[in-house]
């Protein structure tokens, strides 16, 4: 199955890495860059809690090595679409966990600014 969602319907993006798929493709696959530490894949409860349906703009990720894909911090995941800005967090107890991976969570909402 392709990563490129086939329609506009039903499209979350990821709260962790911005990734833009249908509600199916997440829980079929779950996040092609964060099923390590989310475990999205047939969980509809945390596909709710992890993604979000509101989000900005979307930018295709082809090439990872662009000043795009770094400006959006994304230019070490998986070719696909990205939103450019995600509204909501993430749970805490998943940011907790996330920190305790060592993994840094940086919120796609445009609150933390460099």
């Amino acid at each position: 199955m392709s990563i490129i969602p086939s329609d506009k319907k039903k499209l979350r993006a990821c709260m962790l890495c911005s990734l833009v798929k249908k509600e199916t493709q997440f829980k079929e696959d779950g996040c092609d860059n964060c099923e390590q530490v989310l475990h999205l894949q047939d969980d509809p409860e945390k596909i709710q809690e992890c993604t979000s349906a509101q989000f900005d703009g979307v930018i295709g990720l082809v090439n990872q090595r662009g000043w795009v894909a770094k400006w959006q911090r994304i230019d070490k995941f998986k070719r696909g679409l990205y939103a450019i800005r995600v509204t909501g967090r993430l749970p805490i107890e998943v940011e907790e966990s996330l920190m305790d991976r060592g993994i840094k969570y940086r919120p796609r909402d445009g609150s933390v600014r460099d």
